[in-house]
């Protein structure tokens, strides 16, 4: 009797921890499955608002502060752009001066939490650009898609996508870009993003079924007149880019694809995300078992994958060591191995997404070159 005992409380005591573990993963994994589209990353330093002068802003001292470039800086009400850093301004060596170039709305006080973030404008293209744009819709797999239309004389056009943490408004910062060189551009919300259907699970796919509703943007853009697309996408949106270039029954209308940050492997990502929120390291596999458990993310291992070595048409990457969210190794890696279809663009000391905000002239040019040929 006492063994039958002791061994029904030891079956008790696995259950319980294998239950345990299974909620502690299913908790961990949340940390990426569910980023807010218009909230910052866990990956993203909380920055304390010090002072405000006339255009400038002091900030808590952290790498985050001390990025190059300029950025948009918001807050519970306020969204911002900050230039680059002042030097000798700052009275404190707890403190960074950054130039405050404007306040887009409301006022950022002292004592105010801020993070920085790469879109710089907010509203539409044309309050925030003055472009001319019309808002459309098209059906998705799950309803209709939200987009902004650009348009444009070329024949060539471009789809922009954002990532994690944004809106479709982080594609306004290259939209003037775009539209001086005439390109028509279309940029479109997705599954989860404000004023788009919500995902049947609520969760974040991290571009795995994302995909379909940029398939159906690309399906609108040839229907519309475009005889080739280039599909443009930073962190999850680069990974739907490459998605739809290689899945799409539009496929060959694909002219080549640029890629911002774009996520690799969406395991390494996962963990990045999961230990940015202080999840202990032991549970960092079980975040990723739970993820491909409550989503059918398996990557390259699941039936009729996507494989990076089969891309085919000229591909274009900004990335940098500097990314903690999308490790900058995968980029090297493909980059490496398709010398004659991929280049690499390397920017140093930018976030996740933020390539274009750590030096715009050299980014602008260097996707002009790209763009040129393919126009």
């Amino acid at each position: 009797m006492r063994t039958v005992r002791a061994t029904a409380a030891a079956v008790t005591a696995v259950i319980g921890a294998g239950a345990a573990a299974v909620a502690a993963g299913r908790f961990a994994s949340d940390s990426a499955l569910r980023i807010p589209a218009e909230g910052p990353l866990p990956t993203e330093p909380r920055l304390t608002v010090h002072a405000t002068a006339a255009g400038q802003v002091a900030l808590t001292r952290d790498l985050a502060a001390l990025r190059p470039g300029r950025h948009g800086l918001t807050g519970d009400g306020f969204h911002a752009v900050v230039g680059p850093v002042l030097s000798g301004t700052s009275k404190s060596a707890d403190t960074v001066v950054r130039r405050l170039e404007r306040v887009t709305y409301g006022t950022p006080q002292p004592g105010d939490r801020a993070w920085l973030t790469p879109n710089l404008h907010a509203g539409d293209p044309g309050t925030a650009l003055g472009l001319d744009h019309t808002a459309l819709e098209v059906l998705g797999e799950l309803g209709p898609v939200p987009m902004w239309f650009l348009p444009g004389v070329r024949d060539t056009w471009v789809i922009a996508v954002h990532g994690l943490g944004t809106t479709r408004e982080h594609a306004m910062n290259l939209m003037e870009f775009l539209h001086r060189h005439r390109f028509p551009v279309l940029a479109p919300a997705y599954r989860g993003d404000p004023g788009a259907p919500r995902s049947p699970d609520g969760l974040n796919h991290l571009g795995e079924t994302e995909w379909r509703d940029l398939d159906a943007v690309l399906h609108h853009a040839v229907r519309s007149g475009a005889r080739q697309v280039v599909l443009l996408g930073w962190s999850i949106g680069a990974t739907m880019a490459l998605r739809t270039a290689a899945r799409s029954e539009q496929r060959a209308r694909v002219a080549g694809l640029v890629l911002d940050s774009p996520v690799l492997s969406w395991e390494a990502t996962l963990r990045a995300l999961a230990a940015a929120h202080r999840t202990p390291g032991p549970l960092l596999p079980l975040a990723v078992r739970a993820a491909q458990g409550r989503t059918g993310l398996y990557g390259e291992r699941s039936p009729g994958a996507v494989h990076l070595d089969r891309i085919e048409v000229p591909t274009h990457i900004f990335h940098g060591p500097d990314d903690r969210v999308a490790p900058w190794r995968f980029s090297r890696r493909l980059a490496a191995a398709h010398p004659n279809t991929v280049t690499l663009h390397t920017v140093r000391g930018a976030a996740h997404g933020a390539m274009w905000n750590a030096g715009p002239d050299a980014y602008e040019e260097a996707l002009r070159r790209f763009l040129t040929p393919l126009m």
